[in-house]
Formats: C-alpha cells, sequence, structure tokens
C-alpha cells in the first residue's frame, strides 16, 4: 500500500506558497487534530522548488506541564552548524541556562536582571541573535495550542522584529484548544508593515476528495461509490482517520479487488484506528467532569440529542449539564445540529469516547437513555431496543427489538429485522410462545433479504437450527420456524437438508393453506434427495389442491408460477401451459420480487430442455425486475443463468471474467461459486488444458454430491467421462457416470439426460457394454416421449450416432452424426453441433468418403478455432495432418501476435509471479480468473522454455524481459 497523495488541498497549499514567497511572512495553519497540517506543509517543503533556503522546526508536545521554551530550544538542537563559527556578541552569553551544551561556544553569562521582564526580553534577544547568525528564513512551529505562554511569546517577539528582513513564521494549532486570550490569536492582528499574513483554515475532505485520497493508497485503482461513502461517512473525511483506517482494513485483508475496481470483502463494523482513539481520549482528558459526564452521555445516546436528553442520560442537573456541553462545544467535541441538538463533531471521536466509558457506568447510561427516550414521540424503537439491551433489560428489549422489527420490515428494510431478532434469539432466554413468534420472524426476514449470501444469512440459520433443539415447542411452533428455514436452506445450496425440514413442516401447516402449499411446492423440486418424480408429482399435486382454499389472488399466482417451474424441472410438459400465461411485471414491491423468482426459475428449466430462446426471454424478464427491486442476490442467480445459456450458444467472450466477478460478488454462495467454477472448468477443457478442466469438473462433481443437488452431478461427470475418453481410459469414464446414472435412473427425469447419457453411453461402448449402451439409449427415448425438449432430443441422436458407429455401418453413422449436429445447431448449441460434425467426418473417412471427410473436418476445424474452442480445433488440425491434408491459415484479421515474444498481458502477469503473487491473488489484482491467469502464466513459460514458476521468475529477471515498458494498451 502506499502513503496517501495530498488531494483536496489545492488552494490551501497555494495560499502557503503564496504568502512564504513574499517574505517575511506570518502563516497561521490551523484547522483540528488529524486534519493535515504537518501534510500541508510536508508537501510544500518537498515541493516548492523556491522554499526558503534554511528551515528551522518546532513541535510542541503534549504536556500537561510545558517546558518554558522547550519548543524552540528543541528546534536549535537540530542545526549542523558548529556555534562557534557564528558570529555572535556578548549578548548570547544569555542562553547559557537554555544550552548548556553550548557552553564552550558562548561567551560569559552576562549579570542577571533583577526585573524577569527584562531577563526575558533579553533572552528573546538572544534567541533572534543566534537565528539571524545561522541564517533561518524560515521558522516553523506545529501544534503551538501546545505551547508555553513564553514560547508564544518570543514568537510575538520575533513578528514583532519582522520588517528587519527576520524569519518568516508558520506556526500551525488547533483553534479549538485555543483560549480566548491567547497570544496566538495576536500574531497576525498585530503584524509589522511589510510583512504578509495568511491564516489557513484546513477543513474535512470532501467525498470526491476522500475517493481520491484512498485510490492514491491503493495502487491508483478506482474507489466504487459504496466504498468511499462508507469511509467518508465513518471518519468524516478526516485524513488521518481516513489513512488510519484504510490501512487497518488492509490488515485485515478487508479490501479486495473486482472488475478493476477495490471493494470491502465484508460488510461488519471497523475497529477504531488506535492513533484516533489515543488522540481523542487525550483531548476529553482535559476536560472537567460535568463535560466528560455529557460526552460519555453523548456518545451512549449516540444520535442528536437535546439538553434534557443528555442532562437526564447524563445524571446531571441541568445547569451542570448545560454548562459541560458548553465545555465540550467549546473544545469543538460536541456541535449543535441547528435545531437545539447536540451531536459528536466525528463520529470515530464518538465511538473513542464510547469504549472509554467504565461498564458499570455505561449499563446506568443506557438504563436512563432508554427511559427518558420512551417519552420521545414517535417512539425510536430501535434505539430503545439497543439501549435496554445494552442496559439489561429483557422485557423492554424484547418488546422494542420487535417493533423495530415491524417497522424495518415495512419499509423494507429486512436485513436490519434480521439482525435485530437473531441478536434476541442468541442473546435471551425466552419462553416457547415468544421463541416460536421471534424464530419465525427473523427466518422470514432473512428470507426475503435482497442483499447476496453473508455471513448475516448463515448466523440467521445456525440460530434457527438451535432454536429448533429448545424444549418446549409444539410441533405447530416448530412448522412454523421449519418452513421458511428449508427455503433459506435452498438458498445456500443444502438441498438435502432443506428437504428434510420442509417434509417436517408440513405436517404442521394445515392451519396456513397458502404456506402449506408453499412448503410442498419446494418439495416438489426434483433437486435432491432420493425420491422418484413421482414422488415429487404427488408433492405438487397436494400444492395444487391446497392452492384452491387460497383466497389471494397474488398468492395463487405465485404458488401457480412456482409449481409450473417444479413441473418443468420434472420435465412435464404440462408446466408450458401455466408459463404461457405469467404476466411480466406486477404492481406491488413484493408481488413484483415474486415474479421476478419465477421467471428466473423458468430460465433455468427452458435451459435444462434446450429451449434457449424461451431461456433468453424468461432470464430477461427475471433480470429487469430484480433490478427494479435491487435484489441483488436474484440478480446474481439470473446472471450465471445468462452466462450459462451464452456458454451454450455460443457466445463465449469474456465469459471466464464474468465467472470469476461472480463468485466474488456472491462469495459466501456455493451454488454460484461451483457454477462460476464449472464455466471455467468448460472454457479450460475446449481450450486445450485438460489437466486444469479435470480438476476443476472434480471439485464441481465432488461439491454437488455434498450438497446433495442431484441435477448439478450430471454435467462434470459427464465432462470428466470425455476427457477420459480422450485419454484412453474408458473404464474410469464409465465409473464417473455411475452415481449420477444411478441417481437419473431413480429418479425419472431424463431432461436432465442432455450431456451425462451420451457420455454414459460412448464409455460403455468403449468397453464393450453394447447390449448396456442399446438399453440406455432406449430408455432415454422412452423418457422424452411426449415432450418437447430440443436438447435431450439431440443428445438422443447423439447416443443413436454412437450406437451406429460402434456397429460399424459407418454411412449409417455419418448420417447419424449429420442429424445430431443438425438438431444441436438448431438450440443453437455450435459447439456440440461442432463436435457431432467432427465425429461424422470420422465416420466418413472410415466409409472410405476421405475426400469428404477431410473437406468436413477442415471447416470443422475453422469454426472451433473461430467460436474459441482452440484445444479441440488444435486436435482436429493434427488429424488433417496425419491425414496428409493443408490445415487452414487462420490469423489473418485476428489478434495481433508476440511470436515467442511475451505479450502485455502476459508480461503483467510475469511481473506479479516474480513479485510473488498466487495465481488466485494475480486474478483479484488483474480482475482475471485464475484459469485465464494460467493459460496466460502456461504460455509465458513456453515462450521463455521454462517449466516452473521458480524458473520463470529467474529468467524474467534475468533475460530482462520485465524492463520493457508497459504499453498503453495491447490487443493480447
Amino acid at each position: 500500500m502506499s502513503a496517501p497523495q495530498l488531494v483536496g488541498r489545492e488552494r490551501e497549499l497555494a495560499a502557503l506558497s503564496g504568502a512564504l514567497h513574499r517574505p517575511p511572512a506570518i502563516v497561521l495553519l490551523e484547522g483540528e487534530a488529524g486534519i493535515g497540517k504537518s501534510r500541508l506543509l510536508e508537501e510544500w517543503l518537498a515541493t516548492d522548488s523556491q522554499r526558503p533556503g534554511k528551515t528551522l522546526f518546532s513541535v510542541c508536545p503534549p504536556l500537561r506541564e510545558p517546558l518554558t521554551l522547550g519548543p524552540v530550544v528543541d528546534a536549535f538542537r537540530g542545526i549542523d552548524v558548529p556555534v562557534q563559527d557564528l558570529v555572535l556578541t556578548e549578548l548570547a552569553g544569555a542562553l547559557r541556562p537554555l544550552f548548556p551544551e553550548w557552553s564552550a561556544a558562548l561567551p560569559p553569562a552576562p549579570e542577571p536582571l533583577s526585573d524577569a521582564r527584562s531577563a526575558r526580553h533579553r533572552l528573546f534577544r538572544a534567541l533572534d541573535e543566534v537565528i539571524r547568525a545561522l541564517g533561518v528564513d524560515l521558522l516553523v512551529v506545529e501544534d503551538a495550542h501546545w505551547a508555553d505562554d513564553v514560547t508564544l511569546q518570543f514568537l510575538l517577539f520575533v513578528a514583532a522584529r519582522q520588517q528587519t528582513l527576520g524569519p518568516s513564521l508558520v506556526i500551525s494549532y488547533r483553534p479549538d484548544e485555543v483560549g480566548t486570550d491567547s497570544h496566538l490569536l495576536r500574531l497576525t492582528s498585530r503584524t509589522a508593515a511589510g510583512v504578509a499574513k495568511a491564516r489557513i483554515v484546513l477543513s474535512p475532505l470532501r467525498p470526491a476528495d476522500t475517493a481520491a485520497m484512498v485510490s492514491s493508497m491503493l495502487g491508483g485503482h478506482p474507489v466504487p461509490a459504496e466504498l468511499s461513502t462508507f469511509l467518508h461517512e465513518r471518519t468524516d473525511g478526516i485524513p488521518i482517520a481516513l489513512e488510519e483506517s484504510v490501512r487497518l482494513m488492509c490488515d485485515r485483508a478487508d479490501l479486495v479487488v473486482r472488475d478493476g475496481q477495490w471493494g470491502r470483502q465484508t460488510s461488519g463494523e471497523l475497529p477504531m484506528p488506535p492513533t484516533v482513539r489515543d488522540c481523542t481520549r487525550e483531548r476529553v482528558g482535559r476536560l472537567s467532569p460535568p463535560a466528560r459526564h455529557v460526552l460519555w452521555a453523548a456518545a451512549t445516546l449516540a444520535d442528536p440529542s437535546s439538553d434534557a436528553t443528555i442532562a437526564t442520560t447524563a445524571d446531571l442537573a441541568p445547569d451542570v449539564a448545560r454548562a459541560g456541553i458548553a465545555e465540550a462545544a467549546d473544545a469543538a467535541v460536541l456541535d449543535s445540529d441547528g435545531r437545539g441538538r447536540w451531536r459528536y463533531r466525528h463520529r470515530l471521536a464518538a465511538e473513542a469516547v464510547y469504549e472509554a466509558i467504565p461498564r458499570a457506568v455505561r449499563q446506568a447510561l443506557h438504563l436512563r437513555a432508554g427511559r427518558v427516550l420512551e417519552g420521545v414521540h414517535p417512539l425510536p424503537a430501535a434505539r430503545l431496543a439497543h439501549h435496554f439491551r445494552q442496559a439489561g433489560e429483557a422485557e423492554p428489549w424484547l418488546r422494542y427489538s420487535e417493533q423495530a422489527a415491524e417497522q424495518a420490515v415495512a419499509s423494507g428494510d429486512h436485513t436490519t429485522a434480521a439482525v435485530l431478532l437473531d441478536e434476541v434469539l442468541s442473546a435471551m432466554e425466552l419462553p416457547p410462545h415468544d421463541l416460536a413468534r421471534v424464530a419465525r420472524a427473523a427466518a422470514t426476514a432473512a428470507l426475503s433479504r435482497r442483499e447476496p449470501v453473508d455471513e448475516l444469512y448463515h448466523r440467521v440459520i445456525r440460530t434457527l437450527r438451535a432454536v429448533l433443539g429448545s424444549p418446549g415447542l409444539s410441533d405447530r411452533q416448530k412448522a412454523g420456524i421449519r418452513n421458511p428455514l428449508g427455503r433459506l436452506l435452498i438458498l445456500g445450496g443444502e438441498a438435502t437438508a432443506a428437504l428434510a425440514q420442509l417434509e417436517q413442516a408440513v405436517a404442521g401447516l394445515d392451519h396456513e393453506p397458502v404456506e402449506a402449499a408453499r412448503a410442498m411446492t419446494y418439495l416438489g423440486w426434483a433437486y435432491a434427495g432420493p425420491w422418484p418424480a413421482q414422488t415429487h408429482l404427488r408433492w405438487l399435486q397436494r400444492a395444487a389442491e391446497m392452492t384452491a382454499q387460497v383466497a389471494s389472488p397474488a398468492d395463487r399466482l405465485n404458488l401457480a408460477g412456482n409449481r409450473a417451474a417444479a413441473l418443468l424441472m420434472l420435465g412435464e410438459e404440462s408446466a408450458w401451459d401455466v408459463i404461457t400465461d405469467l404476466p411480466l411485471d406486477a404492481a406491488g414491491s413484493a408481488e413484483r420480487l415474486d415474479l421476478a423468482r419465477i421467471h428466473a426459475n423458468i430460465g433455468t428449466g427452458a435451459l435444462i430442455w434446450g429451449r434457449y430462446a424461451d431461456a433468453e426471454q424468461h432470464l430477461d424478464v427475471a433480470l429487469r425486475l430484480a433490478d427494479t427491486e435491487q435484489a441483488a442476490r436474484l440478480r446474481y442467480n439470473v446472471e450465471i443463468e445468462q452466462a450459462n445459456l451464452d456458454w451454450h450458444t455460443g457466445r463465449w467472450d469474456g465469459l471466464a471474467e464474468r465467472g470469476a466477478a461472480l463468485a466474488d460478488a456472491d462469495r459466501d454462495r456455493p451454488t454460484i461459486y461451483l457454477a462460476s467454477v464449472r464455466l471455467a472448468s468448460r472454457l479450460a477443457a475446449a481450450a486445450g488444458r485438460p489437466r486444469a478442466a479435470e480438476e476443476q469438473f472434480r471439485l464441481v462433481l465432488e461439491e454437488a454430491v455434498r450438497l446433495g443437488a442431484v441435477d448439478d452431478t450430471m454435467e462434470p461427470a459427464a465432462a470428466l467421462a470425455r476427457l477420459w475418453l480422450a485419454d484412453g481410459d474408458p473404464g474410469r469414464a464409465l465409473r464417473v457416470t455411475n452415481r449420477p446414472m444411478d441417481a437419473l435412473e431413480s429418479k425419472g427425469v431424463w431432461v436432465w439426460a442432455t450431456d451425462i447419457v451420451p457420455a454414459r453411453v460412448e464409455a460403455q461402448l468403449a468397453v464393450g457394454e453394447h447390449t448396456a449402451a442399446r438399453r440406455l439409449t432406449a430408455q432415454l427415448a422412452r423418457g422424452l416421449r411426449g415432450r418437447s425438449a430440443p436438447g435431450p432430443r439431440a443428445a438422443l441422436a447423439l447416443c443413436r450416432a454412437h450406437l451406429a458407429a460402434t456397429a460399424g455401418d459407418h454411412d449409417r453413422a455419418a448420417a447419424a452424426y449429420a442429424r445430431a449436429a443438425r438438431a444441436w445447431a438448431a438450440l443453437p448449441r455450435p459447439y456440440d453441433a461442432l463436435r457431432a460434425r467432427e465425429q461424422q467426418s470420422e465416420a466418413l473417412l472410415a466409409a472410405g468418403r476421405a475426400h469428404e471427410g477431410q473437406q468436413l473436418m477442415a471447416r470443422q476445424y475453422e469454426d472451433l478455432f473461430r467460436l474459441g474452442a482452440r484445444g479441440d480445433a488444435d486436435r482436429v488440425a493434427r488429424r488433417l495432418r496425419d491425414l496428409g491434408a493443408d490445415v487452414p491459415r487462420l490469423w489473418r484479421g485476428g489478434r495481433r501476435g508476440y511470436g515467442d515474444s511475451l505479450s502485455p498481458r502476459e508480461l503483467e502477469v510475469v511481473r506479479l509471479v516474480v513479485e510473488g503473487h498466487t495465481n488466485r491473488e494475480i486474478g483479484k489484482i488483474l480482475a482475471k480468473s485464475p484459469a485465464t491467469v494460467d493459460q496466460q502464466l502456461r504460455a509465458a513459460m513456453r515462450k521463455l522454455k521454462v517449466t516452473s514458476r521458480t524458473a520463470l521468475a529467474v529468467v524474467a529477471v534475468e533475460s530482462g524481459v520485465l524492463s520493457q515498458e508497459r504499453p498503453v494498451a495491447d490487443a493480447s
């Protein structure tokens, strides 16, 4: 992390420079603690080429009893000119008491004077003589609010003699710590003629300056508005607080790069930076006891409060409290909001003071705060819940928490509601009737949140599971908790656990037909569990019967739409009749969000069926509605399905980066993460990196099995089977398909067969299990009867082509592969169509139609290359060369080639490898997927003729490739 640049101080820097370029000058630099007074001086001294030649620095320490002239003495001790070389008069002997180390070089001490004022004047003259003898052009005194009176009088003395070309003065101080009778205030009011003077007041940074300062610390990466707003609100634009907060976040690994921008890793609170805490406590410690008690009360109240509220909370008489408020305001700790209420000027100061309150005192403060706020109308329920919780008062804490949660839900803030209720459940012993009510409300609030899955989501699930183990809850009360808990588990990918909760819930929901029908509908989803399709269909039939008892049109629409999506997942053609009549928008927010979820689920089902135009239409509707409702979690679901759609339809540009960005944005959801890994592994396989693809597909398969997501095991198992078939290991390919095929056959949901069955058939044929392959193909044909599922039907055509090829009827096989290719292309699913065409060309070659087969193969090479399936294209090119055929040249009009030289993007990756970063870290820094980083790293290793990262780093440094200038842009 870099040191922050000076931002937002252009006018102040110009004023400082302008005054000091007209010597002699006197500049008063004022601003509160941490506002950047010293930094402004440092910047001017470092960048102004016309600054004075010799500068004397003095810093006043925060001592309770400051030493007389201590800051001035310390400044002189920093000079590097021998005192004996200076031309001094006998007057300099008066300095012997202050500088005993100079005794050998100073004249003898003069006779003592009986008048203290005269003695002080002689001492000032002696100091001034030394300053002029040294040729000091500028005297800087920092933190002059802590200076002793004699030091301030000396500064007045120097200022009064400036017309004889004495040094310029720059004096910094905190105005809130300077009394009205301080000598500091006389420095600019009584300057001599011809002396330039300026008072520069530093204010907090503006929001835009905050973003610029943070960006300068983080390598110049853009800072999104969300992060800069968070930091500006937390620090009030105080530079030191801002810098320390950013450093603290970096130390905690709470900052990450996403899409080239910095963002927060977590959404929790940030601890107090130690420097800010210590500074605030030091200031408050100098105030009187009534002022400190007022500040304790204001910190406890946290919000702007009236004199009376502060007085009652502080347990002070009104007049004493008013005096304490006035003192705190004079010290610039408290500030008026203009409406007769008082607040801390800075949030961090309030936190620092609150942390310092003794625990027993803090509890009493909260109790008094809660009681006084009970008289406010309308009741501030959330604040009251907080105060009574901190006071240890259970009954009002529960009452006000529930009120605050109801208010939050009414305003659409389900996150606040979930937090409030989870805190109650986690920290309070409640009787069964209260426990059941609060737990159900917490689960419902968490379920209604629109934010991505996060720690709060997982915390609520843990709390609800613990609540279900509490004694005294009735079956009906448990059912009211299990129902939303099951749906929360679905969102997190814990499908098997979700079904267990929902099945137990149904028995206790007979008094709530809407909730009962909703639970039954979720039990009708076929994504998990050992149940066959008929069991899921029975649940959906029960849901339909229950829905008939529902009076609300909105509830009936919701239930019917979700039931249709569940039927679609089961491969039931009747679902499309309901889907056709679904509306594209709704009047209310809740109905619109329900409709968005329904369309998203239908889009997913349409993908499985291979009805890609339908999928695109429903996903577009879902995305529009999700954006309208600002439902981030749902948006990520839709975007990952759109990425899946783009993979199948051949729109591959940027897919890896999109998948990685989605995984970063919703990292706590295993379903989103696994979907992004699946995207990366598909691309790795197509790019000709089988080992990387194998590792990633294995991860997806293992996690899908662990989570009980049966449908998600089909594709990774099929992909691994294809990889191992290509490696010549058909036995292993067959074994990896065993478990998914068992699940598919037990479920009987044959629309899931698109990937797994062709891979299984090919593996069976490769190991000689021809009868089993024919039987499985026939099973698939029966399972698809009466279903307009073009994706699985294309897979069926491919299976039949495999059977024909193995039977040795090559002309028939070529025709069958051509039919399969046309079926894939009609979806459209170009990658599968091209692979089928490649197999068609092999069948043509086997049939003795060499010219026709080679021509077709050459076209597949070109099309695979242009699609982005470079690994497949290379395989076809090798086959063409083996046949003695020409391989088309395909670089015309393509991206710039770099030959054996590293491309700019490869150079960037190598630089980061040399710096010691892992592939994952490099991906985050460059906003690329780990798969893309791995690809570019391997290309660099190949070009530099090395086989390890260590060797790459050594060769890169020794060969000087890293000294190449970085281009402004590249086309690699």
